[in-house]
């Protein structure tokens, strides 16, 4: 499966990436880990891209660092700033707590059992 990823969320402790937002061909959003997308890609299980906003797309690879921490980057374009840094990061929405709903019967109804 192909994914463009539109956002990214910044893991601030080891300035890297720690997940991407990505919609994928069918139009549906997901969010993998950097782990996940890595794994996916090394796997060749899914592909990802980032699109510039001239509609230029750009891949996205695995590298390793020197200590031997695997991440994401763009294959080089020349392009500055770097086009997976330079994505909106992700909103991250808060989860919908739907409280418990009491029910009371109406009087006209006379008495229930339940």
């Amino acid at each position: 499966m192909r994914h463009r990823i539109f956002c990214t969320t910044p893991d601030h402790h080891h300035e890297r990436i720690a997940s991407i937002g990505c919609v994928d061909e069918a139009g549906t959003k997901r969010t993998f880990t950097e782990a996940e997308a890595v794994g996916l890609i090394e796997s060749k299980q899914a592909s990802f891209y980032v699109e510039r906003p001239d509609g230029h797309r750009v891949e996205v690879i695995v590298e390793k660092s020197p200590a031997g921490h695997k991440f994401l980057k763009t294959e080089p374009d020349g392009e500055k700033p770097n086009n997976l840094l330079a994505l909106p990061h992700c909103k991250i929405e808060p989860p919908v707590i739907v409280p418990p709903r009491i029910f009371t019967p109406a009087r006209s109804h006379g008495c229930v059992q339940w």
